[in-house]
């Protein structure tokens, strides 16, 4: 499948996995072996930390609980996650381990995390979405998870990228790579 990255000017030198990486909604239902799920998981080990204490956890759906992970989400979501191979959750340590003192920096750090796995996918030939469109207390609760030790900083779904004809008429307008800000906007030197 043919994507359009016109909209997006990086510099010569970039990367193309940076300038390519972008968040489609339209999936197409495919299995993601284990091995292949394992190593994009695994790519977030290698992002840093602060203290080294990797504060992130991922959790992910399978066969079994792939409706419960999808009812987690907020209806617009469920929309077009529902055609993705797995649906996640990322959730940080709000303390450190080392001394139970609070970690400001946990969803810094996870978001370093987050990113690590979606060009991990990308490279398997796979896409990501991330969303904050989800239902936090629920998940809380379906995670078993304790607010004074975890924030469940977001969702996100993995698969194969599907045809935008799948999409509600509303979502396909928006199925393109978005552009980006320009340097001088995000670059202050002083």
């Amino acid at each position: 499948m043919s994507t359009d990255f016109s909209l997006r000017d990086p510099l010569p030198g970039v990367l193309e996995q940076f300038s390519h990486r972008w968040s489609p909604r339209a999936f197409t239902k495919t299995i993601v072996a284990p091995d292949v799920l394992a190593r994009i998981i695994d790519a977030a080990r290698f992002a840093p930390s602060c203290f080294n204490a990797q504060p992130w956890r991922f959790y992910t759906s399978n066969d079994s609980t792939f409706a419960d992970y999808l009812a987690l989400l907020v209806d617009a979501n469920q929309v077009w996650a529902k055609e993705a191979a797995v649906i996640g959750f990322l959730v940080a340590q709000k303390n450190f381990e080392h001394n139970g003192k609070p970690n400001a920096h946990s969803g810094f750090d996870s978001g370093a995390a987050w990113m690590c796995m979606v060009l991990q996918a990308q490279h398997e030939g796979l896409h990501c979405h991330g969303m904050a469109g989800i239902h936090k207390d629920a998940a809380k609760t379906f995670f078993a998870l304790d607010d004074a030790t975890d924030e469940v900083i977001m969702a996100f779904v993995i698969g194969k990228q599907g045809s935008t004809e799948a999409l509600p008429e509303a979502l396909r307008a928006k199925e393109v790579p978005s552009a980006r800000k320009k340097l001088d906007e995000i670059w202050v030197k002083k």
